[in-house]
């Protein structure tokens, strides 16, 4: 199975996410994916307080991104994220992170069982 919808959330930099030239520091992606996932399980009915409720917990596994262009303290960027495959044992998310002007500056998935 695979979701085509997109649920987007806005983020802005803060300036704790970015390097010493105020360009987004790669780790604060993950935190982002994360955001992005949680907000996908809530407009999809399904959040995490009701996934732990019913003794279902999603645990990433494997992780990647690609860093395309960067993002910068101030902006206000959209976590574009969808399911991208589901399994009898896990799934898979996508995610892009926008930049204000609609370019991808990173795209990202993560596999969890």
């Amino acid at each position: 199975m695979r979701e085509e919808r997109w649920v987007e959330t806005e983020v802005k930099v803060r300036y704790a996410e970015t390097d010493a030239q105020r360009v987004v520091y790669h780790g604060s992606y993950v935190v982002w994916f994360e955001v992005g996932r949680t907000e996908y399980c809530e407009a999809a009915g399904y959040p995490y307080p009701r996934m732990e409720a019913e003794g279902a917990q999603i645990v990433v596994v494997d992780l990647s991104a690609r860093f395309r262009r960067p993002a910068r303290y101030g902006d206000v960027v959209r976590v574009a994220t969808r399911l991208a495959a589901i399994r009898s044992r896990g799934c898979t998310f996508s995610y892009r992170v926008l930049l204000p002007d609609g370019r991808i500056a990173v795209e990202g998935e993560t596999v969890h069982v």
